[in-house]
């Protein structure tokens, strides 16, 4: 997620100080991905000292207003039309979680594949219920009710949902694979307990036909 250029995208639209950030960034994103504002200034303080906002006056509270400049629209464009990269995925942190746990001794990793489901089968069900309400027309508390905003809402559930089943999915997969391995273990170690008992088994012929 890029909280950079979520903020220039907003600013695009004209100045806003920090709390107002903050809001509308989780009213389009439905608070998916929350932020505080200190996270949000920190991140202003960057993009000024890159010269892609500037200090645009304060108000009658004293809020301090922040503007795009040129270059914050070029950067803003250039990230619209350049596709997300796929080649250096984020960090994973269930994929990391399971290619440990193969690699363990003693970790039940069938176990660990049925807890996620079950979590990720409510969360499903979540975002689900989440989305019937959202094309209801109900409201989100603490949020103006706006039809660009209610639209990229449905937009992030829909990627919510559709990642979640992909997620299920592959974890039905992790299981068949743990099954289909510890079948090719079970497999390979009757061979050898075969090979095992075949060689000890050919010098005490031999021994009997002196």
């Amino acid at each position: 997620m890029s909280i950079r250029h979520g903020l220039l995208a907003l600013l695009d639209q004209g100045p806003r100080y920090g709390y107002q950030l903050r809001t509308e960034f989780e009213a389009r994103t439905g608070a998916t991905w929350p932020l505080n504002v200190g996270q949000v200034y920190t991140t202003l303080s960057r993009l000024e000292r890159d010269g892609l906002v500037e200090p645009a006056g304060e108000d009658d509270e004293g809020h301090q207003f922040y503007a795009v400049t040129e270059e914050g629209r070029t950067e803003l464009r250039a990230w619209f039309d350049t596709p997300v990269p796929r080649t250096n995925p984020p960090r994973d942190e269930l994929a990391i979680k399971l290619a440990m746990a193969v690699t363990v001794p003693g970790v039940d990793v069938s176990a660990v594949v049925q807890g996620q489901r079950r979590h990720s089968i409510k969360a499903l069900q979540d975002y689900t219920r989440l989305k019937g309400r959202a094309l209801a027309g109900e409201s989100r508390p603490g949020i103006a009710p706006s039809a660009s905003n209610d639209l990229a809402w449905l937009l992030v559930l829909d990627q919510l949902i559709f990642q979640t089943e992909a997620e299920i999915r592959w974890l039905d997969h992790c299981e068949t694979r743990l099954h289909q391995h510890a079948e090719t273990e079970q497999a390979r170690a009757a061979e050898a307990a075969r090979d095992g008992g075949a060689t000890a088994a050919r010098p005490a012929r031999r021994r009997s036909r002196t």
